[in-house]
């Protein structure tokens, strides 16, 4: 092949052999209902190329079906979702010998991510329609992590089963059954066969499902199971703009089909990463995902919060601790926490001996558990070229303490949130650890990576992230809360250390420049600043919910976030699809990278919403602008991510080749986008809610019913001039004024 290295050469210089090429889902139909998937090209056919094909719990059950009516593919006419978790494609066929130049026959192919599929054939012709239909199929069996890795291995050989066929291969096997029967069932080409005689006007149906035989052993994550009520309400959005109802609509829609649960807790659910790259539970990615969506309830909070709780770290003394029994826990999950257990957590400032587990249990493995002791597990992911990969361990240990602390202002029962107290106080303990001490060769005070051993820390302790320090501010100032309402100690020592960390913030990560100045991406040392602009820093206008319906101070001062807010609108941030993740301005500027240009829906969501708390609500019309008038080129559902080109008149938004479709992340921004527009702000526990709704109404008029606080309804409605009224809310809350 031309092109190709040869052998020799390689082996002579030691060369790599190329990448394989990781295949791309940017134009597939992508049905998704987890643990479910089906993926193929608009029209319909699943050639095994690529993702192409019906998955269950991350393994390929079908790699073709391929239709041919008379030996022919039919003509396709239309591919599209009708749901998140469902498509429909239709195609046409001539019938051979016939004269009419319309075609006579339509062929309708409804498709279901849980691997069902009905073809359906008409006869609109005015004579009957003799033909075979034909359908290949195979599959390989693969895993999803092999194929997205560019690894393909050859079809299995099919066995014919009663109604249709199986395989086997790999530990595996899989079947497809039709109803009603092929009338030919062809092994060896693994073809069903039927010979139509279709009359004119009737039309004629096959259903068809593939299934994966699960074995015995292991018990993976499931869906979302029948009679498991959805964990959110569904909201009704009336707005003068009308791109914002069907994008909240279709967000949920894509957020319902990533629901999972753990196989013995069926009730607590949260979403997987996105499909098809990341189909599974990210803790970082389900943490936002539930706290974002909270205006709709704290069922999905809850669930989220239990099930990454299960899977934190703990680190026991062994005396003390009793020996597992096998259902205490699922495979992959962390042992189950009993109640009250590490009742009081270590604290800023607190000294050797301090209660809660401050120090190892004792010995090698004792110290080695401690070092991860309260750190929630997640992935590396990519850190652009300005900075190394970071592990998602630290976004989600963090977010845990906010997303429980504010499921509590927004009314998750104090029982609830009591028995998940234990595990925000571990995180803190990590937080705590992971505080660069005095001496070490790095940006003392600050807060490095979570997700490295405790000796690689202190000998490299690795910069400290802007958004980092953002998120650490808030879970100290968030925690406290808790602890405060809870009667746990050290509350007063977590809002010092805050205060502490605000002050170093403003000294020593601010960088001056000829626009007045901005936050470093990042700080290496003491006078040692990563000068990169990123959209990384509108974590710091995410301040997290507070008493009375206020938000917690941030770690800049006015200045400082009115020079911010004017930053992120300007053309090398802003590409008026939303926010670059590296500036346009950068050498390393790239529109299709990660983080080196690409649009994040997630991050340009936090900075509307952060915008309009702050006051700044021309920059965050400019912004919301962008995601909606993408929202429209991708059908009302917001990919995790796309290029960072410059909008051009006429010219849509470049989809990202390795995008999520849908994406928790960036579906669960989709309803905060609208709904952070309305202001609400509840503190259940001391019985107000506050709403503080954009003045300018970027959308126009906004009515939004069917949200919940406390468990109950709530209804809100925001005029054309910015004034919001309360239509419905629970009885015993106080309405605080807009």
């Amino acid at each position: 092949m031309a092109g190709a290295p040869t052998a020799g050469p390689a082996r002579s210089t030691g060369q790599a052999p190329p990448p394989r090429p990781q295949p791309s889902a940017a134009h597939d139909v992508l049905c998704v209902n987890a643990p479910g998937m089906a993926a193929s090209g608009p029209d319909g056919q699943l050639r095994g190329q690529g993702l192409h094909g019906f998955f269950r719990h991350g393994v390929r059950t079908l790699a073709r079906m391929e239709l041919r009516l008379g030996g022919m593919e039919p003509l396709p006419l239309q591919g599209t979702l009708t749901s998140a978790a469902a498509a429909r494609f239709v195609g046409s066929v001539r019938v051979p010998g016939d004269l009419d130049p319309d075609p006579a026959l339509t062929v309708e192919r409804l498709r279901h991510a849980d691997g069902a599929e009905t073809v359906t054939v008409r006869n609109t012709g005015a004579r009957p329609a003799r033909l075979p239909l034909e359908i290949a199929l195979g599959t390989d069996l693969g895993l999803l992590t092999d194929i997205a890795a560019g690894r393909r291995s050859a079809d299995l050989p099919g066995q014919v089963q009663s109604s249709g066929l199986r395989w086997v291969g790999q530990g595996r096997a899989a079947t497809v059954s039709a109803r009603p029967s092929p009338h030919a069932v062809l092994a060896g080409a693994g073809v069903l066969r039927w010979d139509l005689e279709v009359q004119p006007g009737a039309r004629w149906s096959v259903d068809l499902r593939a299934e994966l035989e699960t074995p015995s052993t292991g018990r993976p994550p499931t869906g979302r199971g029948p009679g498991v009520p959805l964990p959110w309400s569904e909201p009704e959005i009336r707005a003068d703009d009308r791109r914002a109802a069907r994008l909240v609509s279709r967000a949920l829609d894509s957020l319902g089909g990533l629901l999972l649960a753990d196989a013995d807790r069926p009730t607590d659910l949260y979403t997987a990463s996105g499909a098809p790259w990341r189909f599974g539970l990210t803790a970082a990615d389900a943490l936002w995902a539930a706290r974002m969506t909270l205006p709709l309830g704290t069922r999905l909070a809850a669930g989220t919060l239990r099930a990454v709780a299960r899977r934190q770290h703990q680190a026991v003394p062994q005396s003390a601790a009793p020996a597992p029994r096998q259902a205490d826990a699922a495979p992959g999950d962390g042992a189950s926490t009993p109640e009250g257990a590490g009742a009081t957590g270590p604290v800023p400032g607190a000294a050797p001996g301090a209660t809660g587990g401050a120090n190892p249990p004792g010995g090698e493995a004792g110290a080695a558990a401690q070092a991860l002791d309260g750190v929630i597990p997640g992935p590396l992911r990519h850190g652009g070229p300005e900075l190394p990969a970071s592990c998602t361990a630290t976004e989600a240990t963090l977010l845990f303490v906010t997303v429980l602390a504010e499921a509590w202002r927004w009314g998750m029962p104090r029982a609830e949130v009591a028995e998940l107290l234990p595990a925000a106080e571990r995180a803190l303990g990590a937080l705590r650890a992971a505080v660069v001490a005095e001496g070490a060769d790095g940006p003392v005070g600050f807060v490095a990576d979570f997700g490295r051993p405790a000796e690689e820390r202190a000998a490299r302790p690795g910069p400290a992230r802007c958004e980092v320090q953002a998120q650490a501010h808030r879970a100290a100032l968030q925690g406290a809360d808790l602890l405060d309402a809870f009667d746990r100690p050290g509350a007063e020592q977590w809002r010092a250390w805050a205060a502490e960390l605000r002050e170093r913030f403003r000294e020593q990560f601010w960088i001056d420049d000829l626009s007045g100045g901005r936050p470093a991406a990042a700080l290496l040392a003491p006078n040692r600043p990563v000068p990169a602009i990123a959209s990384t820093l509108v974590h710091l206008f995410d301040l997290g919910l507070a008493a009375e319906g206020e938000l917690h101070e941030g770690l800049l001062d006015r200045e400082q976030t009115r020079l911010l807010a004017q930053r992120l609108v300007t053309p090398e941030l802003d590409c008026s699809w939303g926010l670059r993740t590296l500036s346009a301005k950068s050498p390393r500027f790239n529109p299709l990278g990660h983080r080196s240009g690409a649009v994040r829906v997630q991050e340009t969501a936090l900075a509307v919403s952060g915008l309009v708390d702050a006051g700044f609500e021309r920059e965050a019309e400019i912004l919301l602008e962008g995601l909606l008038e993408a929202s429209v080129h991708f059908e009302g559902r917001l990919p995790e991510m796309y290029a960072g080109e410059q909008k051009v008149t006429d010219c849509p938004p470049v989809p990202h080749p390795a995008a999520c479709r849908p994406a928790a992340v960036s579906a669960a921004a989709a309803v905060h986008l609208v709904l952070s527009l309305a202001g609400v702000r509840p503190d259940v526990p001391s019985g107000r809610v506050a709403t503080r709704p954009a003045s300018t109404a970027p959308l126009g008029a906004l009515e939004l019913t069917g949200l919940r606080v406390a468990g109950e309804p709530f209804s809100v409605r925001v005029s054309r001039i910015g004034v919001a009224v309360v239509e419905e809310a629970p009885s015993f809350l106080q309405l605080a004024a807009s």
